[in-house]
Order: structure tokens, then C-alpha cells, then sequence
């Protein structure tokens, strides 16, 4: 008979419990914290530039393990100039009816308050190493898959180890990446400690290799918790603390740490040049680095089977390492296409946090996000092509002396410039007045979601969407083609296909604004079949010829970029190549994080000087270049 009877009680006791479980949900506060005062420090004091530090990384391990499941802590730290970036988020959504309206909050006066406040959603400590760099990368990957917080080794009084460890809640110290004594644990000499393998002769290196050995690769030492490879983040190791003002102050990245430790990524801060020793490690042997992260790159693409993209937060940190101004031989943009070279040979993108707009908080907070389903676009077809007089009634294009001009608006294919330039940008008043082809990685949705959505919310009739390079995350697909270079791995093209297929549906993308080929092969057959699959409209690589259709799919050859900030200037140049190309009549330039006025001052200054230049829209230039090389073809 009890039996009878449970039909019946357990759906209200269920529902009992559900309503209790949302309500509580509902009401549970949002913890606030203010790190800027980390931005205003005298970092030629020691002890403030190591609390600079401190605070910050210890301060995002937290966030990304508290915010793991649910948005629950909260902080205010980017600056672009004088608006505070993560206050202009927050506002926005806080607003009624927004998704953070009617959420209570509760602020936390200092950093042990904070670390105090969550002691529960923790299990303790990492400790780094002062004297190893790379340590303090492996205890960010540390802290997110054991729930810890990466905290610094320093006995100073007034460090944040005195205070946290020592002192205040006394965290119990769960892993070390030094000895008792404070000593360093990696040599670079004998075994790498815990492992059965041979020092890569690097300081800098056997870190690394301590963690695969321990956390991505099968076998006797692997810990019970393991690393998510789908995963990985590419910032400055606390080397930062040797030149801290070399660029903007935020540029540490550590506030970038936050989403990659809520994903249990792996981190790692490693040289993509395989002729000269790296420059924060002058004595290893001639490509330990690369020979490290190449060994990342395997295992995470070991661990998915090939058949998953992994992806990778952040970008060579240039001004500090592995370049010319690090005291290297390499270039800054040679730098960047050698390390996208690399990783794509291994099914592996990066989210580019590069430096500028580097610095991104709270992508642990706004994942959880709720976004649409689809948010649709419209193309045009050729009845309204006909209406506009682009289109003879026979269906060909009527040029009329006319030459077709497209911009590609980037580049957002970081987060963190996305984040960062949304009020200065996006939100400028002359948004709308002329066609812009926005182009924005749909997988930059991972982090900030509520920006993307927000680009949508508030889009012109005049503003389209365009992937930006290349496609659902910056990697050269030629190194996705057979024979593979440097990985020798199998196609990666379905894999890649699989990946962008989701995002390009999701944000209604069939346009990839531009393919940056780099220092890979270009697109053969098959890759670009593979971009046919899910970009139909049209791509903008770097290694084709000028035009062609490849099926259905127009593909046009990427030109020349317009730099300067004057808006005469750079309509002169594309003025000028404009005539250089004679009677070629559809013209791509590409632009970098340009206002919409400055885009409106550019195409009046073209077209005073030639009434003959229109700037299409997105749908109206790639389908009229498809019909012109229909015709083109059909001779």
C-alpha cells in the first residue's frame, strides 16, 4: 500500500522543493568587488607591484571556480580610458527587465573579506613559486580542476600569503609548485619532480611538463581530477612583474583568468619560435618552448579525438616576450601568424586577447548568459536588386560606372576587444548612417554573450554581421588540409566544419569576412568545400586569386588595409588602389577598430572625389559579385 502512494506525494513534494530551490536561487546574492584600485598602485614600490599581482590572480582563480555553474560573483576592473568597461555591462543589465534586474548584490570591502566570504566554495591553495615564472600559469590550471585558489608564495608581512594562509582564514594548503622551505621544486636539472621523464634542461619548461605528465596524459601519475582539453589559455606568466608598465596597465591578464579556470583549461605562456631560444629563457636548448607546446597542442587533440577544436584564450604577449622588443628577431605580426600556424595544425583556435584591449573580466559571470536560439539576418534577392537598379531586368549587373566598396569592420575576433569597445565604438552616434559589415567571431559568444546580444538589439538596418577571421575562431585552415605540416596529423576540416557550423546558425552568419592565411597553404579543393559547407555567401581569404566562385560561393582575394585615423588620408588610399586595379570593380578594405563617423567621413571624402564609389551593404556587394562571376564564367 506505501507503495500506492508515492505516485502521488513525490510530484508535490518535488514541486515543493523545486519552488524553494528557485526562489532561493532567485534571491541569492551577487557578490561585488572592486579590483581597480590594483590600476592606481606606485608599481615602483615592490610590495604594491607584488599586490598588484596577487590580488588580481588570486582574485580570478576564485571567481572562476565560484562562478563555475552560476553567476555569483562579480567584479569591476577594466578601464578604457575613463569609463570603467565592467561597469558599462553591468549597468546595462541591470537595467528593469534585464537579465540582472532584480538580483541582490552584497559588496566585500577588501580581498580577505572576499576570500573569507566563498571559503566554502573552495578546498584550498596552490602555492607558486616567486623564482619560476611558468609556476604561476600551471597554478591557475591547477586551481580550476582541484577548486583551489593560485596564491604566491611571499613572507613578507604584508603579502597576500601572510594575510590568507598564515593569517585571516588560514587556507590550508592543498598543492605546492615549490618545497617546504620555499626552495624551488623545478631545476631544471634530473627528473622533473613527481614524473618519470628527464628535465627539458628549462626552468621554464618542466612545469609545464609536470602538469601534462600529471593532469592531460593517461598513465601512472595522472591525478584523479583532470584537465578539460577543449580548453586552453595563453597569457603572460608572472614574468609581467619585470616590465609592468610596458603597455596598459591591466595587460597582466590575470583578470582574463577567470573563464579558463571555470573550464579547467590548461594555461601555458610559451614561445612559438623553434630557431632561437625563448627570450624569457635565453639558456635552454634551441626549441624547448616550442617543443613544449607543441606536446600541449598533441595531448589536448590526443584527449578529443580529433574530432573537437580546442579553444584558446589569449595571444602572444609581443611587447614583453618572443619579440623584437623582448630582444628577440622576430617581428610582432610574424610572431602572431607563427603561433596561429601552430595551433592549427593541432584542431586548435585562438580567442585573441591581444595586447591593447587584452584584458577581459568577468567571461566566468557572463557565460551563463541566456542567449536566442537564432538571431536572424536577411539577404537580399534579386527582385530587390532589380528595384534598386543594381540589376538590369535580364539579370545582370548594371554597373553604370559604378564601383562596389566594401568595408570589413574589425577586428573582433577577441572577446576582449569586443567588451572594451562596445560604448567607444558600437555606440557611436553616426552607427547606421552608411552600411557597415560588422565582422565578429560568433564564438566569441563563449565570453561575452551579452555582448553579442547586445550588438543585435540595437543593430540599423544598416548594420550586418560577418564572422571575422576566420570563421567561429582565428585559425589558417590550410594547416587543416593534408599533408599537414609540423603535426602530421589527419584532416582537421570536418572537425573544423563541425565546429562553425552551430555558431554560423545560431547568429544567422553566411559571410566570412576575411581568412587570414598567414604563413599556412591556402585553401585547396577540399578546404574550401569545407567553407562552402557553412559560409555560402561568400569568404575573403588571403591566398586566391582576385575573384572566382568555388560551386555557388563566391570568393574574393582580401586587399589592402586602411590605417590612418584621418579620414582623407585613408580615402586617398583606397582612392588609389582603387585606380591601380583598373576595371576590377569590387573592392574590399579592411579597418581596425574604426568609428562608424569615421567610416562615414572616408566614403564622403571617396565619393566627392569619384560620385561613381558606393559602399554596399554586406548582402547586396557578395551577391552581386556572385552574379558577376556567374556571368564572368558563363562567357
Amino acid at each position: 500500500m506505501k507503495f500506492l502512494s508515492i505516485p502521488f506525494i513525490v510530484p508535490a513534494v518535488l514541486l515543493s522543493l523545486c519552488v524553494a530551490h528557485s526562489t532561493a536561487q532567485a534571491e541569492e546574492s551577487i557578490g561585488l568587488f572592486d579590483l581597480r584600485y590594483t590600476l592606481r598602485s606606485d608599481l615602483s614600490d615592490p610590495v604594491k607591484l607584488h599586490e598588484t599581482w596577487d590580488h588580481v590572480h588570486t582574485a580570478a582563480t576564485l571567481q572562476g571556480v565560484v562562478n563555475r555553474h552560476k553567476p555569483r560573483l562579480f567584479y569591476f576592473f577594466v578601464e578604457t580610458g575613463n569609463l570603467c568597461i565592467d561597469e558599462y555591462w553591468w549597468e546595462m543589465y541591470r537595467k528593469p527587465g534585464k537579465w540582472l534586474a532584480d538580483r541582490k548584490t552584497i559588496t566585500y570591502a577588501n580581498i580577505v573579506d572576499l576570500v573569507s566570504a566563498f571559503r566554502n566554495d573552495i578546498e584550498g591553495v596552490v602555492l607558486y613559486d616567486p623564482n619560476v615564472a611558468a609556476t604561476s600559469n600551471v597554478a591557475s590550471a591547477v586551481a580550476g580542476i582541484e577548486n583551489l585558489i593560485a596564491v604566491r608564495y611571499d613572507q613578507h608581512p604584508d603579502s597576500l600569503y601572510s594575510k590568507i594562509v598564515l593569517g585571516g582564514p588560514k587556507l590550508p594548503v592543498k598543492l605546492r609548485l615549490l618545497n617546504e622551505d620555499g626552495t624551488p621544486l623545478f631545476t631544471g636539472k634530473g627528473k622533473i619532480p613527481g614524473t618519470d621523464r628527464d628535465s627539458t634542461g628549462s626552468i621554464k619548461c618542466d612545469p609545464y611538463i609536470w602538469f601534462i605528465e600529471h593532469y592531460m596524459k593517461k598513465g601512472q601519475h595522472m591525478k584523479e581530477r583532470q584537465c578539460n582539453p577543449e580548453f586552453g589559455a595563453y597569457y603572460i606568466d608572472q614574468t609581467w612583474r619585470e616590465k609592468p608598465n610596458a603597455t596598459v596597465r591591466n595587460h597582466h591578464t590575470l583578470s582574463n583568468h577567470d573563464f579558463f579556470v571555470a573550464q579547467k583549461a590548461f594555461f601555458f605562456d610559451l614561445s612559438p619560435w623553434g630557431d632561437e631560444p625563448a627570450t624569457d629563457d635565453p639558456t635552454q636548448a634551441l626549441g624547448t618552448d616550442l617543443a613544449t607546446l607543441k606536446e600541449f597542442l598533441l595531448t589536448a587533440y590526443t584527449l578529443n579525438e580529433g574530432k573537437k577544436i580546442t579553444y584558446i584564450g589569449g595571444f602572444p604577449a609581443w611587447i614583453y616576450k618572443y619579440t623584437q622588443h623582448a630582444g628577440g628577431k622576430h617581428d610582432d605580426v610574424p610572431t602572431e601568424w607563427e603561433f596561429s600556424k601552430i595551433i592549427s595544425a593541432y584542431n586548435a583556435i585562438k580567442d585573441a586577447d591581444a595586447i591593447g584591449f587584452g584584458a577581459l573580466a568577468n567571461a566566468s559571470f557572463w557565460q551563463h548568459y541566456p542567449l536566442k536560439e537564432q538571431y536572424k539576418q536577411h539577404w537580399v534577392t534579386h527582385e530587390q536588386l532589380k528595384e534598386r537598379g543594381y540589376l538590369t531586368d535580364d539579370g545582370k549587373v548594371n554597373f553604370d560606372g559604378r564601383h562596389f566598396v566594401i568595408f570589413y569592420v574589425g577586428d573582433y575576433d577577441a572577446a576582449s576587444w569586443v567588451s572594451q569597445t562596445m560604448a567607444t565604438i558600437w555606440d557611436d552616434p553616426n552607427r547606421g548612417k552608411v552600411p557597415m559589415m560588422w565582422c565578429v567571431s560568433p564564438v566569441l559568444e563563449k565570453r561575452v554573450p551579452m555582448a553579442l546580444e547586445y550588438q543585435r538589439e540595437t543593430a540599423t538596418p544598416n548594420d550586418y554581421f560577418a564572422a571575422a577571421d576566420n570563421g567561429a575562431g582565428y585559425l589558417n585552415p590550410g594547416m587543416l588540409q593534408e599533408p599537414r605540416e609540423i603535426s602530421g596529423l589527419p584532416c582537421g576540416l570536418d572537425a573544423w566544419a563541425n565546429h562553425c557550423k552551430p555558431y554560423y546558425h545560431r547568429w544567422d552568419l553566411s559571410i566570412s569576412g576575411f581568412v587570414i592565411d598567414g604563413y599556412a597553404p591556402g585553401l585547396n579543393e577540399k578546404g574550401l568545400d569545407c567553407y562552402a559547407s557553412f559560409s555560402p555567401n561568400g569568404i575573403v581569404p588571403q591566398k586566391v586569386p582576385v575573384a572566382m566562385l568555388h560551386g555557388n560561393m563566391p570568393v574574393l582575394r582580401s586587399d589592402w588595409d586602411l590605417v590612418s585615423n584621418n579620414p582623407v588620408e585613408a580615402a586617398n588610399v583606397a582612392m588609389d588602389r582603387i585606380r591601380d586595379r583598373g576595371g576590377f570593380r569590387f573592392h574590399w578594405f579592411r579597418h581596425i577598430l574604426k568609428t562608424p563617423t569615421w567610416q562615414v567621413e572616408v566614403i564622403e571624402e571617396m565619393q566627392r572625389r569619384n560620385p561613381k564609389i558606393e559602399l554596399l551593404d554586406a548582402p547586396t556587394f557578395f551577391e552581386l559579385l556572385r552574379i558577376a562571376l556567374q556571368e564572368q564564367n558563363a562567357r
